[in-house]
């Protein structure tokens, strides 16, 4: 199966061991992605903080140019996601706007391709059972806790995939490679996303609850699916000396499923997670 893939500014820089993690994981599930050629910046918080038309716009040009590839177009990360299927919502509901994105973007909507997170592809796409079946290194003894993060499940009525309040997909997909999730409370909280640049010690508040949530439940790890929020995860916490990684929930596919690359993935951490790995025998 191919789809369209649109990796994002921060798969290029601060997360690229998701980009990496992403396409060997897909690839060993048999799932291509095609990168969008000349594909733009989705805007992320600047554009809809400031312009409607071009927070609309930007994300637009992406769904364009999947709709000439022909392909679903499969986005991992979740501020990307959020504002690409916002703007597909707003092309399949708002009929004045859409009009006017089409004479700037130059194109006209047809409303066949479905925008996804990469999260919701695997499950829907591959499937959690299929995924299962390719591990040939069950991650036993790993405890780790889920965090969807604000974004990826909301809102509802525009993103409609999983429970909003209490989402699942990750977590049974993480099930399935051998490792137990901990149900905790914070799944869906927000991690402080970019506030991180102009406001550390909001965002320093707001990562250390949820690192010590998780350490209260006892998990050795959080798994995520956003770059902000992993980036957020490993930098912005107030106490030097804490030892909870954060992985990517692509990261934990490929480790499990005994893909090569792993330890390149995980060098590019800030919190180093091999020390843990290695206790668990999961890594060399």
């Amino acid at each position: 199966m191919k789809l369209s893939y649109f990796p994002g500014c921060s798969l290029g820089s601060t997360a690229k061991e998701y980009d990496m993690s992403a396409r060997a994981a897909c690839q060993a599930l048999g799932m291509e992605l095609v990168e969008l050629k000349d594909w733009v910046c989705c805007g992320a918080t600047s554009a809809h903080s400031t312009n409607h038309l071009l927070s609309v716009a930007l994300p637009s040009r992406n769904v364009a140019l999947a709709q000439e590839a022909g392909m679903d177009l499969a986005i991992p990360c979740s501020a990307c996601y959020s504002r690409v299927k916002k703007a597909d919502y707003v092309l399949r509901n708002n009929d004045d706007l859409r009009k006017e994105i089409e004479g700037v973007v130059d194109f006209k909507y047809n409303g066949k391709v479905n925008v996804v997170s990469l999260l919701e592809a695997l499950v829907s796409q591959v499937g959690v059972e299929a995924i299962a079946n390719k591990v040939q290194k069950p991650l036993k003894g790993l405890k780790v806790v889920c965090f969807y993060g604000c974004l990826l499940v909301r809102p509802p009525e525009v993103t409609n995939f999983d429970n909003t309040e209490n989402p699942m997909s990750m977590d049974k997909i993480v099930k399935a490679l051998g490792a137990e999730t901990i149900q905790w409370s914070y799944k869906t909280d927000c991690c402080g996303a970019n506030l991180g640049l102009t406001s550390t010690k909001v965002v320093q508040g707001m990562v250390n609850r949820l690192i010590e949530a998780a350490k209260e439940v006892e998990a050795m790890a959080i798994v995520t699916a956003c770059p902000l929020c992993q980036s957020n995860l490993e930098m912005r916490r107030k106490e030097k000396g804490t030892d909870l990684p954060a992985f990517f929930f692509t990261e934990l596919i490929g480790l499990a499923l005994g893909l090569p690359d792993t330890k390149k993935w995980f060098n590019l951490h800030l919190i180093n997670p091999n020390p843990l790995l290695q206790s668990l025998s999961l890594a060399d």
